[in-house]
């Protein structure tokens, strides 16, 4: 939503919001934009009488702002509905859609086409530090969108992904997530099969090849279709991989050949094999081996995506996105292993619809193994979730505990951070894992370290 409001404001509309809450990097990003952001809802900010109102899927149909908007008989619409509207028209579009992985991949993808020449479009949930930005509005023929499987609007429960038409898509992953719109995994491989099976017969799908339900699913396509990964039967597959910090080179084979070497500064083999869809779709858009490893060596990443923060007395704060069990477990087996001669310290707020309740509670307690000492967050906002199906920070440090795990439980961000100037070494990694804000908790850590 912040990306296509500043889209708008960059062709010329007067852009308005309102948000419950912004916090960094996207409220300062709409700051300097000159986009207005007004805190909270309320049916006076549309007294202007807006020529469309966009609806997020984050508010109801009994939001202020929602009544105000049929009380006015305002026109309004969902954000793909506005980004197929003014972004997307008459462009090829590249989605990367899967549980994990797709903004990170899609940056990357928009970052070759960049590079290259193409001058793409592209509308990413996370800030691009290659663009100081997460979107981009060119004049190149294809616009990259992170094609995202969260609900519409209220007023259209259906995934967001199936409002667009993709000229490629990569497909990165299939899991249980968003436990408050899906019932179950059925249903979300039932959202991704709906999405695989009007993927045009011209259009190229390139799919990881070590996802069962993925595996499962690809066979609902009738378009074109690459697989990708590690597996020797794969048209792209990882070859050899050469760790030299602060880069990584890889090779990357093409229906059993040599493609090319590769290096990034990208850390885990999970980023590398994303790498490497990307890569898929470039050579199927035209682009050279050369041309796409001129584009990886400068690649900048994804803020919020393994972003160190900052560095005082010697201990690194690192910051990251990861909140579902999968992303969690692969974040910190890929810091440790990259900084292996180093103690990893993993913070992590479950903070999303899915992490504050029960139904991971299990499968948190094997994904922080890489660590060497966890620090856990009671959720901030657990009122929102019914009292019998609540996620607990006190049950998961308890099974930490019992698989010897150095593990503690705090009621609030001021604990941890007392705890971590307290405790923290030079030579510390200090991995911050929220979908959130998290009290601003790396800025305010790195102050008082």
């Amino acid at each position: 939503m912040g990306a296509l409001a500043c889209m708008l404001k960059d062709a010329g509309y007067q852009v308005t919001g309102s948000d419950k809450n912004v916090y960094p990097p996207m409220s300062r990003f709409l700051e300097e934009k000159g986009v207005t952001v007004m805190a909270g809802f309320d049916g006076d900010h549309l007294s202007h009488r807006p020529d469309l109102v966009v609806i997020g899927n984050a508010v109801s149909r009994d939001n202020a702002e929602v009544l105000a908007t049929m009380d006015m008989e305002l026109c309004y619409c969902s954000m793909p509905q506005a980004v197929n509207r003014f972004a997307a028209a008459g462009k090829r579009q590249l989605l990367v859609a899967g549980t994990h992985g797709k903004t990170t991949t899609s940056a990357m993808l928009a970052w070759m086409l960049f590079s290259a020449g193409r001058d793409p479009s592209f509308i990413i949930g996370g800030i691009l530090p290659n663009f100081t930005s997460n979107y981009r509005s060119g004049e190149g023929d294809c616009i990259v969108i992170e094609a995202d499987e969260y609900d519409t609007a209220f007023f259209d429960k259906g995934p967001k992904f199936l409002h667009y038409t993709p000229h490629a898509a990569i497909l990165t992953s299939v899991e249980f997530d968003h436990a408050d719109i899906y019932r179950d995994l059925d249903h979300v491989r039932d959202a991704f099969g709906r999405f695989i099976a009007q993927i045009p017969a011209s259009a190229l799908l390139v799919s990881v090849d070590d996802d069962r339900n993925v595996l499962d699913l690809v066979g609902r396509a009738v378009c074109r279709r690459q697989t990708y990964g590690l597996e020797q039967t794969s048209q792209w597959r990882l070859g050899e991989i050469i760790i030299e910090p602060p880069q990584t080179r890889f090779q990357g084979q093409k229906n059993g050949a040599l493609f090319g070497w590769f290096s990034t500064r990208m850390i885990g083999v999970h980023n590398l094999k994303n790498t490497l869809a990307t890569i898929a779709v470039a050579d199927d858009l035209g682009l050279s081996p050369d041309d796409i490893a001129k584009a990886l060596e400068g690649f900048s990443g994804v803020r919020r995506r393994q972003e160190i923060r900052g560095e005082k007395r010697g201990i690194v704060v690192m910051d990251d996105f990861a909140h579902h069990p999968t992303a969690v477990r692969e974040t910190l087996a890929a810091v440790k292993h990259y900084f292996h001669n180093n103690r990893v310290v993993a913070v992590f707020e479950p903070r999303t619809n899915s992490s504050m309740r029960k139904v991971f509670q299990k499968d948190y307690a094997g994904v922080f193994d890489p660590a060497d000492r966890i620090c856990i967050r009671k959720p901030s906002m657990l009122q929102k979730v019914p009292e019998g199906q609540r996620f607990s920070s006190q049950q998961l440090v308890a099974d930490l505990i019992k698989r010897g795990k150095d593990a503690s439980h705090f009621d609030d961000t001021e604990g941890i951070i007392d705890d971590l100037v307290r405790t923290s070494m030079p030579g510390d990694i200090i991995l911050i894992m929220s979908n959130g804000g998290f009290d601003n908790i790396h800025e305010r850590l790195l102050k008082l370290l």
